[in-house]
C-alpha cells in the first residue's frame, strides 16, 4: 500500500525537521537563547500541551499541538498544527491525563539542544527544521553530530515520553554514546 502524500490544509503545516544525536551538550558560549519545557502528552491522542519559559526573561508560551505522523521515513515528519493557548486555557487541559517530559532546550543556530531531565537524563538531542524539502536535504550536520535519528521513532518527543531510562541507555549504547554519570543532590 503506498502512503498518501503529506499536503499542507488550512489549518495545518508540514513539518520538516532532522534529529541528530550529540554526546554531551554544547559549550555556553555557543548558546544564544534557553528555555524550560514541559510536554504533556494527552493520553489516547496526538496531542501535545507545551508549556515554555524562557530562562533569560522568565516569558512564557503555552500551546496546543496536533502532530499528525508522515506515513514514511525521512525529513517530513508530517502534519503539525498548533493552537496558542492562555495561562488559563493551559492549565484547565493540564487537567487531563497525560504523560509528561520535561527538557531544557538551547538555541544553538541553526539547531535545537534538547537536555532531557530524569529518567532521560544523559540525552542530548539536537533538531533542525526546514521551510523546504531542498533545505533540510542539503543541510550539513555540524562536526559535533554522533548520529542522524531523524527515522528512528525511538526518539521523537510522543516515544520518549514513554521511555524507561534502561531502554534510553542501551539505544545511547548503540552509537557508542555513555552518559556521564549523575551525583545525587543532597538535600
Amino acid at each position: 500500500m503506498t502512503a498518501e502524500p503529506v499536503r499542507e490544509g488550512k489549518y495545518a503545516r508540514i513539518e520538516r525537521e532532522r534529529r541528530f544525536l550529540l554526546a554531551g551538550p554544547p559549550l555556553p558560549a555557543s548558546v544564544t537563547a534557553s528555555r524550560r519545557i514541559t510536554d504533556r502528552y494527552l493520553a489516547g491522542t496526538r496531542l501535545r500541551l507545551r508549556r515554555s519559559e524562557s530562562l533569560t526573561d522568565g516569558s512564557r508560551e503555552f500551546k496546543l499541538t496536533q502532530k499528525v505522523p508522515a506515513e514514511r521515513p525521512g525529513h517530513i515528519q508530517g502534519l503539525i498544527t498548533n493552537v496558542y493557548l492562555s495561562p488559563a486555557e493551559y492549565e484547565l487541559l493540564a487537567r487531563l491525563p497525560a504523560a509528561t517530559l520535561s527538557k531544557t532546550r538551547l538555541s544553538v543556530p541553526p539547531l535545537g539542544i534538547d537536555i532531557f531531565d530524569p529518567p532521560l537524563h544523559g540525552l542530548v538531542l539536537a533538531e533542525a527544521e526546514f521551510t523546504t524539502d531542498a533545505a533540510a536535504r542539503s543541510f550539513l550536520p555540524p562536526p559535533q553530530i554522533v548520529a542522524e535519528v531523524t527515522d528512528d521513532p525511538r526518539f521523537t518527543g510522543g516515544s520518549l515520553v514513554h521511555a524507561h531510562r534502561d531502554d534510553l541507555l542501551g539505544w545511547l549504547a548503540e552509537h557508542d554514546i555513555t552518559p556521564a554519570p549523575t551525583t545525587p543532590r543532597t538535600a
